[in-house]
């Protein structure tokens, strides 16, 4: 189970420190990453679904231009979002249908929620390539499809990260990575309410022996993060690619040291897992499991073995 240890919270340089006792002695820090804007506002459930803004352009995510490289996004709100390559967030809408994929946003619909175009789009890392298709819509333009479900932006959307369109009208919502309703996974009951996910240790010809998140995925840390006191310097667009490591279970593999198995409480609310009171992190870029490629990134990112140092050196 993970333990949360100290309670006094010392910002340096826009980040937050969580003062857990008996952690060593960390990296002198660097400086950290710029933060990124305010969070983005969410539309109350129940709202027109058609409404624009009065006196005001529409978005910059408006219009139909095609979509691009898919990321796969974190959002406070909903868990993982599909956004297009600019960062606006795709949405999908329950009046349509998946099986045959039907468009019913037509006129004043399409103007408030633009449709977006089949063609010049791939699969964000991590998600099922076979999910994207296209429907042609009744004025014969072809619409991209995620499971069969026709995708659209919403005029609102003003920047890269909102998410305006969530629940409008109780029938417009935010595209999961799987082409579902984006929606917060709720937490496992099991172990008597303790997190649900548990690290292990992997093998690989370079790397050696090294840790894994639940899903199998490479685990990172940041050279300039410390550990005492514990800091994530990983901050704002930082965490679009580095994203955290969510609280987990006692590790699956015995190899992995349990010693300061804490979770950091971040400034931005998110928890994060620490290894020995270091911050870890997954890579967006890394596809698979066993993908290493965020390895030796920037010269600060580093694959984290199992007593939670930092693997710099291939074997």
């Amino acid at each position: 189970m993970s333990i949360k240890r100290g309670t006094s919270l010392v910002a340096i340089a826009a980040v937050v420190v969580l003062t857990a006792t008996a952690c060593g002695g960390g990296d002198k820090p660097a400086d950290a990453v710029k933060p990124a804007g305010a969070a983005a506002s969410q539309a109350a459930p129940g709202a027109d679904p058609y409404a624009q803004e009065s006196g005001a352009p529409a978005g910059a995510g408006a219009g139909t231009k095609p979509a691009g490289q898919l990321v796969i996004s974190a959002t406070d709100q909903v868990g993982s979002v599909l956004t297009d390559s600019a960062g606006f967030t795709l949405y999908r809408f329950d009046k349509d249908t998946a099986k045959p994929p039907t468009s019913n946003c037509d006129g004043d619909c399409a103007k408030a929620w633009p449709v977006v175009p089949a063609g010049d789009v791939s699969a964000a890392a991590g998600m099922d390539p076979a999910l994207l298709g296209e429907v042609v819509r009744k004025d014969g333009s072809k619409q991209l499809t995620v499971a069969g479900w026709p995708a659209y932006r919403f005029a609102k959307d003003a920047k890269a990260g909102d998410l305006n369109g969530q629940g409008v009208g109780g029938t417009w919502f935010a595209f999961a990575p799987d082409g579902k309703k984006a929606a917060k996974q709720a937490a496992a009951p099991a172990e008597a309410g303790q997190p649900s996910g548990t690290l292990s240790v992997a093998k690989d010809p370079k790397l050696g022996d090294h840790i894994v998140d639940a899903n199998g995925m490479t685990v990172y840390r940041f050279k300039p993060d410390t550990a005492w006191p514990m800091v994530s310097k990983c901050v704002g667009d930082c965490l679009t690619k580095w994203p955290v490591v969510p609280p987990t279970g006692r590790a699956a593999d015995k190899g992995i040291i349990e010693k300061n198995y804490l979770v950091l409480d971040r400034p931005d609310g998110k928890e994060q897992q620490t290894v020995n009171c270091w911050p870890i992190y997954t890579f967006a870029a890394d596809k698979k499991p066993g993908d290493t490629n965020g390895q030796g990134v920037g010269g600060t990112w580093y694959a984290v073995a199992p007593d939670g140092g930092l693997i710099t050196t291939a074997k």
